[in-house]
């Protein structure tokens, strides 16, 4: 069963991409896939929909939806930003935009770069914004999706309005008030109380959002991801995506969340400065 859904995947994507005439590209994105997907779930022993850490390009058929990237072009960049292509290497080398946002892609008139859209106007607008206050090396560290060695004790993090008093007695009632917590603790107790005041979690949902970032989040060793929160007919679950990805969901799967782990960091070091 797993092999034949594997296939089913793979083909679907496969075929899909030769229609749009791209049949060399993806004979070779084929063999990949189906190497590193049917690893996955020979190793996972789960449905794609049940994989926690999805850090390929997963194309699942049958009019499912869809959470595909949109780009913007160096070019393109550029001109709407208004910046210069030393500036945008600069910050590059500055470690302040992701090596991983800089895409390669084959266009009709050779290879060209692209950006994930959102990502890299956001970033731009927050450099723009922050660079006559701080050097470029502040801001590579404010930027940074590498987690601070930053400690703060349980009671603090209430007082200080970090996260609200609901969660830390839902998820840490078994503490002290006066255990210290690391940074990673906090964003997970941050990244729960942000779901949970949107009103897209419950509180038993909070408890495997816990148990997944514990288990993964560190995986990702400072890369940008994202955590993506799905429901289908009832049942909740949660990936972590390295990003940039894009990635298509089975049909009847709905999309309740996106969160960009380095945004929740970025927000999460502002309210502890």
């Amino acid at each position: 069963h797993t092999f034949s859904s594997t296939c089913q995947v793979l083909f679907s994507f496969f075929h899909a991409k030769k229609r749009a005439g791209y049949l060399l590209d993806n004979l070779l994105l084929f063999l990949i896939l189906a190497l590193r997907l049917n690893l996955m779930t020979l190793t996972l022993g789960s449905s794609f929909f049940g994989i926690y850490n999805v850090t390929v390009l997963c194309y699942i058929d049958g009019g499912g939806m869809t959470m595909e990237r949109d780009l913007i072009s160096k070019k393109e960049l550029l001109d709407e930003k208004g910046i210069s292509y030393g500036q945008l290497y600069r910050w590059k080398r500055k470690q302040l935009i992701p090596e991983e946002w800089f895409i390669r892609k084959s266009t009709f008139t050779g290879q060209e770069t692209f950006f994930p859209r959102d990502l890299i106007l956001t970033r731009i607008d927050k450099i723009m914004n922050m660079k006559d206050d701080l050097s470029l090396d502040e801001l590579a560290d404010k930027l940074s999706p590498l987690l601070p060695e930053y400690e703060l004790r349980k009671y603090d993090l209430v007082k200080r309005n970090i996260v609200s008093g609901v969660v830390l007695e839902r998820f840490a009632s078994g503490d002290s008030d006066t255990i210290v917590y690391a940074f990673d603790r906090l964003l997970y107790f941050y990244v729960a109380d942000k779901l949970l005041q949107a009103g897209d979690m419950g509180m038993d949902e909070g408890d495997r959002l816990l148990q997944t970032l514990k288990e993964h989040f560190h995986k990702f060793a400072g890369k940008p991801c994202d955590l993506i929160f799905t429901r289908k007919m009832g049942v909740s679950s949660f990936a972590l995506m390295s990003v940039p990805a894009d990635i298509y969901f089975e049909s009847g799967v709905k999309i309740i969340s996106r969160l960009s782990m380095t945004e929740c960091i970025e927000q999460l070091k502002g309210k502890l400065e």
